[in-house]
């Protein structure tokens, strides 16, 4: 179903979302520094309310379908992203980028981001209108996505693998300084122009974000068909990430389940991407080209109840394994510190039995 907005509409909305991104990085670039909890709580909370406002405005403009969709766009989009600060923090680390910068990094991975997905859509979009057996190979390419976000076996390592590619072919191919010169990326080390370590760390989230971003369009397209709302959506869940970013910290190694929940919503826009190729079937070879009709179609609203759901049930089942390990530590602890006092050791052996008496 192609999705009929006013003009005024899509060209108004793209307009003050530029005009906030714009302003943001501004304000990044006249103050850096590292934003405290209440700040980033704040600022993540205005984004996302903006995109519940905006939902409900294309409710009102285009109807509660629409609306559904952007909403569930919005949220897998969302989601996908938390997933990709994993390796947004493995590669802050392992490039020792100082945290002071580490905002002005973020934003700049965020804009590659957008373009990268601005192309993807374009291309994605004249592909599903001309091809709609491409459903199928999209649907493929979800489930076996959501196999491997299931079952990593290092697949944040392997995106490791690939920056680290980049970064042997940047350094034998340009001259790089071995400290950073604040947020810049060329500096003059003894009289001579190099590059700063910034580069390096600029290409390698430029590699992170190809990688999410050839994941994640087809798992909106899932949902939705409209460019438009595949846009606004990936716009929305970028906005915020990098206050994200130091909202959630060290909690990131806690959410240990949200990859069996991103990997259940994955394998389930598959699923619904082949019902939906199914029912538009137009390959010969299968069903003789007709549609097959008994294929389902998988409503909006049940999309979404099952993204929130899995969602929900990835990060309480990881918060509660968080606290309960928590405890644990907390009681060995508190056993070896009694056993500190008694001069007793924590764990006692049991006396060995001398069998030959």
């Amino acid at each position: 179903m192609d999705l009929e907005l006013p003009l005024w509409f899509e060209i108004g909305s793209l307009v003050i979302l530029s005009v906030i991104l714009l302003a943001d990085l501004l304000l990044i670039l006249k103050r850096p520094h590292i934003p405290s909890t209440r700040e980033s709580t704040l600022w993540v909370v205005f984004y996302v309310t903006l995109a519940l406002i905006f939902a409900g405005i294309m409710w009102i403009v285009a109807g509660p379908e629409y609306a559904g969709q952007f909403v569930a766009g919005w949220l897998t989009e969302y989601s996908l992203s938390i997933d990709n600060l994993f390796v947004f923090v493995l590669i802050m680390g392992q490039f020792a980028v100082p945290r002071r910068y580490q905002q002005e990094v973020l934003m700049v991975g965020i804009i590659i981001a957008l373009v990268l997905r601005g192309i993807f859509i374009m291309v994605g979009a004249a592909v599903i209108e001309q091809f709609s057996w491409v459903f199928y190979i999209f649907g493929a390419f979800l489930v076996w996505t959501a196999w491997r976000q299931a079952f990593p076996g290092g697949d944040h390592d392997d995106d490791v693998k690939q920056e680290a590619f980049v970064v042997r072919v940047l350094r034998r191919t340009i001259d790089i300084s071995d400290h950073y010169d604040g947020a810049k990326i060329r500096t003059v080390v003894d009289g001579k122009k190099m590059w700063t370590p910034m580069i390096i760390v600029f290409a390698a989230i430029g590699v992170t974000d190809l990688l999410f971003a050839i994941d994640s369009i087809p798992a909106i397209f899932g949902i939705t068909q409209s460019a438009f709302i595949v846009f606004t959506a990936n716009i929305f869940a970028l906005m915020g990430l990098r206050q994200l970013y130091f909202l959630l910290g060290d909690l990131l190694d806690r959410l240990r389940y949200l990859h069996y929940g991103i990997a259940f919503i994955l394998a389930f826009i598959g699923l619904k991407l082949v019902f939906h190729a199914m029912h538009v079937n137009e390959l010969p070879f299968i069903n003789n080209g007709e549609h097959i009709e008994w294929a389902p179609e998988i409503s909006t609203w049940m999309s979404l109840g099952v993204i929130v759901l899995s969602m929900v049930v990835a990060t309480v089942a990881s918060l509660l394994a968080s606290a309960r390990d928590k405890r644990a530590v907390s009681a060995d602890a508190a056993a070896t510190v009694v056993a500190d006092e008694k001069g007793t050791p924590s764990t006692v052996e049991q006396p060995r039995t001398d069998d030959h008496r």
